[in-house]
């Protein structure tokens, strides 16, 4: 196997969620809650293999004192793919931003952006790097 299909190989999971994330998107299109979207979309992992985990708590914590406030990732995949999702026109540096703050978090080595839009899905795939703490965009090749 080359470098190329190796790559691709260690990624297929990112374009197997949101193949499924297509699938809901052409049955409902565009204008439902995000809550709709998620529900289906965690069913159809399910029925792939993954184990799904919707609306998982988040505890914030400065050093040991854990703070009164909790965050809630909308999807968790495997115990290590957080899923966001939206249901907005268009994708903006703070909906990255917020799925960033999770990564770092939570210390999870992958998320995805996913907006189910009136125009279209669209799809977002990030690998955390909690050694250097990098966050790097992925693109299958």
């Amino acid at each position: 196997m080359d470098v190329i299909q190796e790559y691709n190989k260690k990624y297929e999971f990112f374009h197997e969620i949101t193949g499924e994330a297509m699938r809901v998107h052409r049955k409902f299109r565009g204008g439902l809650l995000e809550s709709a979207y998620e529900a289906a979309l965690k069913y159809l992992l399910e029925q792939k293999g993954y184990t799904v985990e919707r609306q998982v708590f988040v505890p914030m914590y400065w050093d040991d004192v854990r703070l009164e406030q909790d965050y809630r990732l909308d999807l968790l995949a495997n115990g290590n793919i957080i899923i966001e999702l939206k249901a907005i026109k268009h994708i903006d540096t703070q909906h990255r931003q917020q799925l960033w703050s999770y990564l770092r978090i939570t210390h999870k080595p992958y998320g995805m952006l996913i907006n189910f839009s009136p125009e279209g899905l669209y799809s977002e795939w990030y690998h955390y790097h909690e050694a250097s703490g990098d966050i790097d965009k992925i693109k299958l090749m």
